[in-house]
């Protein structure tokens, strides 16, 4: 289990603070609920990756370039979403989910969102 560094820092993470998709955190108590944040990023494909998507699409398989845009996109919004847990006092955000739309047939939109919550280890308690 992860446990956390003196700068509320959780070992092992990409992001500052620990983002779960669990509704609570076993070895942990959430102490204070600063509630909901989000992180929200719009990014638009670039014609030639359009174009190299759709001529893929017609012979089938992975379409990585958009994999990849896709995937800079939510780690883009999980690093958003982070910076408004911290900023409101958190340490930890649950319950985090996604939500994607593609916005006038060239953009996508990537929203990642949760709980904002400040946890302590059982033993700290």
């Amino acid at each position: 289990m992860n446990q956390p560094q003196q700068t509320g820092q959780f070992q092992g993470q990409r992001y500052p603070i620990l983002l779960s998709t669990m509704n609570d955190l076993p070895g942990y108590e959430v102490t204070r609920v600063f509630g909901e944040v989000f992180g929200l990023t719009v990014r638009s494909r670039n014609m030639f990756s359009t174009m190299g998507a759709g001529f893929k699409a017609m012979a089938g398989g992975e379409l990585k370039g958009l994999s990849k845009l896709l995937s800079d996109s939510r780690h883009e919004a999980l690093g958003r979403l982070a910076e408004e847990a911290q900023a409101h006092g958190a340490n930890a955000v649950l319950a985090l989910r996604f939500d994607c739309n593609e916005i006038a047939q060239s953009a996508s939109e990537i929203a990642a969102y949760g709980t904002a919550v400040y946890v302590v280890p059982h033993t700290q308690r």
